[in-house]
C-alpha cells in the first residue's frame, strides 16, 4: 500500500514539473496552470480519489511556506507600512469574514451566522504565492508589493482564528465576542513569543556552534517546524510564531551564514518551496471530484449559484475595503497625509484585484469534522467545502490571469521616491570599488610596486570607478549599465566556453576529477554572479 502511494506521489511530482514548464512557455503564472492541471488530470479514466488531510497541510505545508516567506521579506519596508499591512492583513480578514457570514444567510437555507463565521473564516485570506508569482517580473510599486508581502504574513492567522471560534461555536452552541477578542490577543501575542523565543535560541545554535553548511541548512528547514508545532501545542498562533522567528532569524542571517551557507541554503529553500507549492496547488485541482461528489441534498445547480454570488461579493467587497483601509486614515490623520504621498486610485485597485485565495482556504475547508460530537453530521459541511473551491478557482484563475492584463492597462506609477535598482546597484559597486582601492593603497603598496599581479587588481578597480563617476559626471547612466550588460554578456559567453574545454579534458582522463569539480564550481559561483549581476 505505502508503495502504491509514494508511487502516485511520485507521479504527480512528474506532472507537475511538466505543468510548470508549460506555464513558463505559455508565461501564465504556475499556481494558475496547476489548478488547471489537477483539474484535468482528475477527470482522466480510472484517476484515483484524492482525500487531502487538512492535518498534512497544516503541519507539513503550511510552516516552511510561512517561514520562507517571512525569510525573504524586509523587516525595514514591512515596518514603514505596517499601518496598511495590518489593516489589510487583520481588519479586512474580519471584514470580509463578517460580509461572507451575512451573505450567506441572506442566500443559503438554513444557514446560521455562525456557519457563516466559519465560511468567512475560510474564504478570507489571500494566497501570497499566487499573488507574488502573477506579480512576478510585473511593475508593481514597491508600496503595494510590500503592503501584499506583509499582509499575507498575518492574513492567515487572523483567518484561522475565525475559524476557530466559528468552530467551536457550532460544536458547543455558545460564542462570547469579548471571550474571543481576549483569546485572539493571548495566542497572538504568544505565539509571536514562542516564535522569537526558538528563533533565539536558533540563532545562538547557528552563530557559536553549528560553523558547517552542512548543518546549517537542516537547522533553517527545521526552524519552521519547530516554531509552529512549539506553539500550537500550547494552543497558540503557530502562524505568527513561524513569521515572527522567521522574521528575526532573516534580520540576523549575515551573523551565521557564510558565502557558500547562503548559497546552498538560498537553492534548497527554492527547491522546497516550489516542490510544496506546486504540489498543493496541483491537490486543488485533483479534490474537485471528490468534493462535487460530496454535494448530497444540494444541487449542481444551487451550489454553483451560491458559489457564483458569493465568489463575486469576495472580490468586490476586498476591494471596496481596501480603498477604505488606505484612505480613510488619511482623511483622518492630518500627519498621515503629510507623511505619505496619496497612493492614487490605481495602486488600490490592483491591490483589491491580486485577493487569490490557495492553500490556507482549501486546508481550512477540509479540516472541518465530518461530524457533531453528538454524531450527527456536520451541517452544510459539503455546500461550505464547494463554495470554498470555487472562490479558489474564480479568484486564482481569473483574477490571476487578469491582473497582468490590468497592470499593464493602469500603468500604475511609482508613488514614492525609490532609486531604480539598476542606479541602486551602480552606487553600492562604486562605493565598494572605492573602499576596495582605498584598501589596497594602505595596506598593500610595496606589493603592488613589487607584483604586476596585484597592482593590475587596483587598476580592475580604478578603472570601474573612472567609468561609473564619468557616466555619472556625463548623465548618462543607461549607456553604462547598456556597457555593463555587454560585458556580463560576454563573460557569461566565456563561461560557456570554459565549460566546453573543461568537458574535453575530462574525457581525456589527464586530470583528477577532484580538479575537475573544483574547477567546475568555480564556474558555477562565477555563472551565479554575473546571472545575478
Amino acid at each position: 500500500m505505502l508503495e502504491h502511494q509514494l508511487l502516485l506521489v511520485i507521479v504527480l511530482f512528474f506532472l507537475m514539473a511538466l505543468l510548470y514548464l508549460f506555464s513558463q512557455r505559455l508565461k501564465i503564472s504556475y499556481p494558475i496552470f496547476l489548478v488547471i492541471g489537477g483539474l484535468g488530470i482528475s477527470f482522466l479514466p480510472h484517476m484515483p480519489r484524492f482525500n487531502v488531510n487538512p492535518d498534512l497541510v497544516f503541519t507539513i505545508f503550511l510552516p516552511p511556506l510561512l517561514f520562507e516567506a517571512a525569510w525573504l521579506s524586509s523587516w525595514r519596508e514591512l515596518w514603514q507600512w505596517r499601518r496598511p499591512i495590518l489593516l489589510l492583513g487583520f481588519g479586512l480578514v474580519l471584514a470580509t469574514s463578517a460580509a461572507t457570514a451575512y451573505f450567506s444567510v441572506m442566500i443559503i437555507p438554513g444557514f446560521t451566522l455562525a456557519m457563516g463565521f466559519l465560511l468567512g473564516g475560510i474564504i478570507s485570506p489571500p494566497d501570497a504565492v499566487a499573488a507574488t508569482s502573477v506579480l512576478k517580473g510585473m511593475h508593481v510599486p514597491r508600496r503595494g508589493l510590500t503592503t501584499l508581502e506583509g499582509e499575507s504574513l498575518v492574513n492567515d492567522a487572523a483567518s484561522l482564528t475565525v475559524f476557530r471560534f466559528a468552530l467551536a461555536a457550532i460544536i458547543t452552541g455558545k460564542f462570547v465576542v469579548h471571550d474571543a477578542l481576549v483569546a485572539f490577543s493571548i495566542l497572538s501575542v504568544m505565539g509571536v513569543a514562542v516564535g522569537l523565543a526558538i528563533a533565539h535560541v536558533l540563532y545562538l545554535i547557528l552563530k557559536y556552534w553549528a560553523k558547517d553548511s552542512s548543518i546549517t541548512t537542516p537547522m533553517t528547514l527545521i526552524a519552521p517546524y519547530l516554531m509552529y508545532m512549539g506553539a500550537e501545542a500550547m494552543e497558540w498562533s503557530g502562524v505568527l510564531a513561524v513569521v515572527s522567528g522567521g522574521l528575526f532569524l532573516s534580520s540576523r542571517a549575515p551573523d551565521f551564514l557564510r558565502y557558500n551557507t547562503r548559497i546552498q541554503t538560498h537553492e534548497v529553500w527554492s527547491t522546497l518551496s516550489f516542490l510544496l507549492n506546486g504540489f498543493v496547488f496541483i491537490l486543488i485541482g485533483l479534490e474537485l471530484p471528490v468534493i462535487i461528489n460530496s454535494l448530497e441534498g444540494y444541487s449542481i445547480k444551487d451550489a454553483i449559484s451560491y458559489a457564483a454570488l458569493i465568489s463575486v461579493m469576495v472580490i468586490v467587497i476586498r476591494i471596496v475595503l481596501v480603498y477604505l483601509a488606505v484612505y480613510i486614515p488619511r482623511w483622518t490623520s492630518r500627519k498621515i497625509r503629510e507623511r505619505e504621498k496619496r497612493p492614487g486610485i490605481k495602486l488600490p485597485f490592483i491591490i483589491g484585484w491580486a485577493g487569490m485565495r490557495g492553500v490556507v482556504s482549501l486546508a481550512s475547508a477540509l479540516a472541518i469534522p465530518l461530524t457533531l460530537p453528538s454524531g450527527a453530521g456536520f451541517p452544510h459541511r459539503n455546500i461550505i467545502l464547494f463554495i470554498t473551491f470555487a472562490v479558489i478557482l474564480a479568484t486564482l484563475v481569473f483574477q490571476g490571469l487578469t491582473l497582468p492584463l490590468f497592470i499593464k492597462w493602469l500603468d500604475v506609477k511609482e508613488i514614492d521616491e525609490h532609486i531604480p535598482e539598476g542606479e541602486q546597484i551602480e552606487s553600492i559597486r562604486l562605493e565598494l570599488a572605492k573602499q576596495v582601492v582605498t584598501y589596497l593603497d594602505a595596506n598593500y603598496a610595496y606589493e603592488m610596486e613589487q607584483y604586476e599581479s596585484i597592482s593590475r587588481l587596483r587598476e580592475q578597480f580604478t578603472r570601474s570607478i573612472a567609468a561609473t563617476e564619468n557616466a555619472v559626471r556625463a548623465g548618462d547612466r543607461k549607456q553604462l549599465l547598456t556597457v555593463r550588460g555587454l560585458i556580463t554578456k560576454i563573460s557569461l559567453e566565456l563561461i560557456t566556453l570554459r565549460r566546453e574545454q573543461l568537458q574535453r579534458i575530462r574525457l581525456e582522463q589527464r586530470y583528477d576529477e577532484k580538479v575537475i569539480r573544483v574547477l567546475e564550481t568555480n564556474l558555477d559561483l562565477e555563472e551565479a554572479r554575473l546571472s545575478k549581476a
